[in-house]
């Protein structure tokens, strides 16, 4: 089985951000688990271990620009990515107002 993490740096800002809701699903929509990214911007175990498959990570970024006084283009992002085999699985998002890009990490 898998473990899965998460880290959100908001890069207008320079910075982590802190406080931005994480909901892990399947493809289907059904909640698998999620998490609130803490001051250093990460959620350590976003929800349950994980077989083989393709899962979604949304990040409730509307919420988290409105709170730090950002005028957002997006209200959320999806990032689907899909869990090969028994290992760690880091998917950061980088974010600004108008813009994100997001990798494997380590």
């Amino acid at each position: 089985m898998a473990t899965l993490s998460t880290h959100v740096l908001d890069t207008a800002l320079g910075r982590p951000a802190a406080g931005v809701a994480v909901t892990l699903t399947t493809p289907a929509g059904d909640r698998l688990g999620g998490g609130v990214t803490d001051a250093d911007g990460r959620v350590g175990a976003v929800g349950p271990d994980l077989g083989p498959g393709t899962y979604v990570l949304t990040f409730a970024t509307g919420d988290y620009h409105r709170v730090t006084g950002q005028e957002g283009f997006y209200p959320s992002v999806a990032v689907a990515f899909t869990v090969g085999g028994a290992e760690h699985y880091h998917v950061p998002l980088l974010l600004n107002p108008y813009g994100y890009s997001t990798y494997r990490g380590s």
